[in-house]
């Protein structure tokens, strides 16, 4: 069993917030996920860090991670590598072969790697950040720009892996340089985001392998950093833009799904939200 030490809170945004309120309540039955644990085979056999950019898609879904100007490294199994790289490449190499596996979706094998000044990122309709606060993310006028355009052009971005107030100065700033005047709200449970594939109806923190200790007893537990938050921003048509796991790790979990001491049901609803993260970004 895990337990988790801050557990979701009642439909309230954090105090650090502006504005932000759930806009609806209606509760949708539960998703069975133990079934979605893969524990997958065949890793890489390259240690090489990046795929490298290619020049389009190269199936129905590529996945796109953000590529940003900032500081320090980190990584695991062997990786030291910028922090908005830091679970790559074994995220990939589980979440990719779950996804194809669940929805029937032509997916890449590997992700494509972009800055936001980069053209090419209108061409990836998901694309995926992680660790903004420790990595320092902080966009020029020119970065913000294509960002804003690729959110108002229909892309989608998911923001995982950052925790504790520092963090969220660093990223709420960001935000703010791309999109001034969006609110950052709690996503509904109601929202269709969490029901596009799988009914998820609760808001359960998914912890970093890091943030995983044993007790005496055998137990694991998770020490975070703060309550989890799923929070969003949203368009005029109420399209959301962009998905923010914060006091959460969805990347770790997708790492470290073929790793004994991370607990399987924890993999399992990060498998969950991300489905319904790419099901949304490539329906909406």
């Amino acid at each position: 069993m895990i337990q988790i030490g801050n557990m979701a809170p009642r439909g309230e945004p954090i105090k650090m917030l502006r504005g932000g309120v759930g806009r609806r309540g209606k509760a949708f039955r539960i998703a069975a996920l133990g079934a979605l644990v893969c524990l997958l085979g065949g890793m890489a056999g390259s240690q090489s860090q990046f795929s490298g950019v290619a020049d389009g898609p190269e199936a129905e879904f590529h996945l796109a991670r953000m590529i940003y100007r900032g500081f320090g490294r980190g990584g695991s199994r062997g990786f030291r590598q910028p922090m908005w790289a830091i679970d790559y490449p074994y995220a990939e190499i589980h979440f990719l072969p779950a996804l194809s596996r669940l929805t029937n979706l032509n997916v890449a094998e590997d992700s494509v790697h972009l800055e936001l000044t980069d053209e090419r990122i209108f061409k990836y309709p998901f694309m995926f950040v992680q660790q903004v606060g420790q990595g320092g993310w902080r966009p020029n006028e020119e970065e913000a720009a294509g960002l804003r355009e690729y959110l108002a052009r229909g892309g989608f971005l998911m923001v995982d892996d950052f925790h504790g107030f520092r963090d969220w100065a660093v990223f709420e700033a960001a935000i703010r340089t791309v999109l001034p005047d969006r609110e950052i709200v709690e996503i509904p449970l109601d929202d269709p985001l969490m029901h596009t594939f799988f009914d998820l109806d609760k808001r359960t923190q998914i912890p970093g392998e890091r943030h995983l200790r044993m007790t005496r007893g055998g137990q694991i537990v998770a020490q975070m950093e703060g309550e989890p938050q799923w929070l969003g921003i949203y368009d005029d048509r109420e399209r959301l833009m962009v998905a923010i796991n914060f006091n959460m790790d969805m990347g770790d979990a997708w790492e470290h799904a073929d790793d004994a001491h991370y607990p399987g049901p924890m993999t399992a609803l990060a498998y969950s939200f991300g489905v319904n993260y790419v099901i949304y970004a490539m329906t909406h």
